[in-house]
């Protein structure tokens, strides 16, 4: 019987994973990750991600699933490349995406990493996407339910990867998942998901930089795009391009971030009408083929998570990176958030915006 070890959040989504998995044949070890202590979220124990609680959810699943359940630290990998990733970029003036990094450092890394050590023929997450072979290779592919699709965050996966992962809510609405959960009694049926990022629940990132790093916000000129001095801002972690809200400024007519510059400690300020842009640098490309293309390529692209998917066309210019043309232009292409390159329900690959 092949062996699978099924990620476990405390969720609905990945309690289900876990039951379909055993429905599919495989001898099932269910665990969850820690990432981090509570003192670093400023949280009590019981609270947040990695929480008691949500232990506690995921061992009740697995034992009603009669599967052998652990809990494996990562507090230390989650800190050296997670948090730190999150806090360097916000110094260099960036807007990081840390589910991605997580994604490729902790769960479809450190988590593989595991379950070949347990002997484990695959790792079983509760993502909404797909994985289908084709053509000797495999393919990753959008959930079937748009509304839930996670694609965009998943971009970063190789043909090793997929090769041992498995999606088994990507052919699923939420509501046949929670009906699943119902059927099979599982107590966290009806759990809300988490919108929060798991270390920074309270969404006050500059107040999380502070603590992961003891670095107090440094005031700065805003400017504007002439380069004359508008006022003060609070500091470059306070902001991201496109941002509207929390200037502080009154102003004749509306203003927005236009950019950041962490070194000179600027933030310049425009109109609307000045975010809006056609091209954008694309580094630390991933290929989910295996390979770059030989040339310009037509494709639909996000630049952000839940953006509808515009049409483009992206060069590779290296072997990780790539120019990214949109027919028309995008408003605020963010510096630190991913770049996701379709081709209809297919994932050809992503980056991050230069």
């Amino acid at each position: 019987m092949p062996k699978a070890l099924i990620a476990m959040s405390g969720g609905v989504d990945s309690s289900v994973a876990a039951r379909l998995t055993l429905d599919a044949g495989y001898d099932g070890i269910g665990c969850t990750m820690r990432l981090y202590d509570n003192d670093e979220a400023g949280l009590p124990r019981e609270k947040g991600c990695c929480s008691l609680s949500d232990v506690e959810d995921a061992r009740a699943v697995a034992h009603r699933l009669g599967m052998p359940y652990y809990v494996f630290n990562f507090c230390d990998a989650f800190r050296d490349t997670v948090l730190r990733d999150f806090t360097a970029e916000y110094a260099r003036g960036r807007t990081p995406n840390p589910c991605i990094v997580c994604n490729r450092t902790m769960k479809f890394q450190k988590l593989l990493e595991r379950a070949a050590i347990l002997g484990c023929d695959a790792l079983v997450t509760g993502h909404y996407a797909r994985i289908v072979q084709e053509g000797g290779r495999y393919t990753l592919k959008k959930a079937l339910d748009p509304a839930k699709d996670q694609s965009y965050v998943l971009y970063m996966l190789t043909q090793a990867q997929l090769a041992r992962i498995r999606f088994p809510l990507g052919t699923l609405t939420k509501a046949e998942v929670r009906r699943l959960a119902e059927q099979n009694g599982f107590a966290n049926a009806a759990k809300p998901d988490s919108q929060d990022l798991c270390f920074v629940p309270d969404g006050d990132y500059p107040a999380a930089i502070r603590r992961l790093t003891g670095r107090a916000p440094a005031p700065g000129d805003y400017l504007d795009a002439q380069g004359r001095v508008l006022g003060r801002h609070k500091g470059v972690e306070y902001y991201t391009v496109g941002q509207h809200k929390g200037l502080g400024l009154s102003t004749a007519e509306p203003l927005y971030v236009l950019s950041i510059d962490a070194a000179a400690n600027t933030v310049t300020l425009g109109r609307n009408a000045d975010l809006f842009g056609s091209t954008a640098r694309v580094e630390n490309v991933n290929w989910v083929a295996g390979t770059a293309p030989a040339g310009p390529v037509r494709c639909a692209a996000r630049v952000r998570y839940r953006q509808a998917e515009q049409p483009a066309t992206v060069t590779p210019t290296g072997p990780d990176t790539a120019q990214l043309e949109f027919d028309a232009p995008q408003r605020a292409i963010t510096p630190g958030q991913a770049a996701v390159f379709y081709d209809g329900d297919t994932v050809l690959g992503g980056g991050v915006l230069a």
